[in-house]
């Protein structure tokens, strides 16, 4: 019974007395628990495709967000991964559970072929650089139709499982842990990974870190690998779920698309780019039954856009926990903007400003 007393105390302390943790804490369970509440394929699906863009838009963060390596193409890692794990299984008839990582490794080379050249650059000129590289695969595609498939690409895979609800559950579970580690390991504070205070410092100046001794351009390195490792994860995901590899996977406007997600919901926080997509994909799905059509669901995002950047430049997730949490001015630990006080050292917490 002691162990219960101290892990209910470590969770009611750690947990539930910080709004963000909570918040949290109720998405996971209403992503676990969707199954019992409803078994519409439609809307199974729509949770399942935003679970996947999730971890992509995840990935880009991790690269972009927290080390400052803005990547324009960074589809090139979820369509090598997608179309590796088509042929694999295709053409061997490996089953996803060994195409899945295999496609991720596939884009972890990749991405470290083209990242070794790129990372020579910075800014715009990296974003560049990145965005050639899904025209260049784009292009092969093209030139070996009979192995590609071409315009049409890989149809005919394999389900990630039989039942729908197994797939559904195959896909939170892996997006649950991908994106713990990617939150651990870009957390400046974690203690389990020594690799955030380094990205942040390299994204801050990189200049100074290289001063200070950090090998910047080893850890840049490993920001691509670990990136391109989750966004292979996710490219594998979609291509069993859909059962179809197709070039749409290297399109440019998806690249383009996982940026404005990070961008609305928060740029680097993790947590920020999955509720951009957990927001905007459902809405654009949704948009697309009613009877405007589909041109109409990009003006009313573009307008979700330009609302969000003019009045929550930041994005939804920071504006939204920065009404509901405050810092404590002496131990910097986080309260509920409810507290008079810290819960931790007991000072007097400063009012939010209206």
């Amino acid at each position: 019974m002691s162990y219960f007393y101290l892990w209910y105390g470590w969770f009611k302390g750690e947990i539930l007395a910080i709004p963000g943790r909570v918040i949290a804490l109720c998405f996971f369970l209403c992503l676990f628990c969707a199954p019992f509440v409803t078994q519409d394929p439609y809307v199974l699906r729509i949770i399942t495709l935003s679970t996947i863009f999730a971890l992509f838009a995840a990935s880009w963060d991790v690269l972009a967000g927290f080390t400052g390596q803005l990547s324009l193409g960074h589809a090139l890692f979820f369509g090598v991964a997608a179309y590796t794990a088509g042929l694999l299984n295709s053409h061997l008839q490996m089953p996803p559970c060994f195409t899945i990582p295999c496609g991720a490794v596939a884009a972890v080379v990749v991405g470290l072929f083209a990242g070794i050249p790129a990372l020579r650059l910075r800014g715009f000129y990296l974003g560049l650089v990145t965005l050639s590289f899904p025209l260049i695969l784009s292009g092969l595609l093209f030139v070996f139709p009979q192995f590609t498939g071409g315009e049409l690409g890989i149809s005919g895979i394999q389900k990630l499982s039989p039942s729908r609800i197994v797939s559904y559950y195959i896909v939170v579970v892996v997006f649950t842990f991908s994106v713990f580690v990617m939150w651990k390991f870009t957390d400046a504070k974690s203690k389990l990974f020594r690799t955030g205070v380094i990205l942040h410092a390299i994204r801050e100046d990189e200049i100074t870190a290289r001063a200070s001794g950090i090998a910047t351009t080893r850890h840049k390195l490993l920001a691509f690998a670990i990136s391109g490792f989750f966004a292979g994860i996710a490219g594998g995901l979609y291509v069993h779920f859909l059962r179809i590899a197709a070039p749409s996977t290297l399109d440019l406007f998806f690249s383009f698309q996982v940026i404005l997600w990070t961008i609305f919901g928060g740029i680097t926080t993790i947590y920020g780019s999955v509720a951009g997509v957990f927001i905007l994909y459902p809405i654009l799905e949704i948009l697309a039954t009613t009877a405007w059509g589909e041109h109409v669901r990009f003006i009313i995002f573009a307008l979700i856009l330009i609302l969000t950047l003019l009045y929550m430049p930041e994005g939804v997730t920071v504006w939204i926990l920065d009404k509901l949490e405050t810092k404590c001015p002496r131990c910097k630990i986080v309260n509920a903007f409810t507290r008079k006080k810290c819960r931790a050292c007991r000072a007097i917490l400063l009012p939010k400003e209206t």
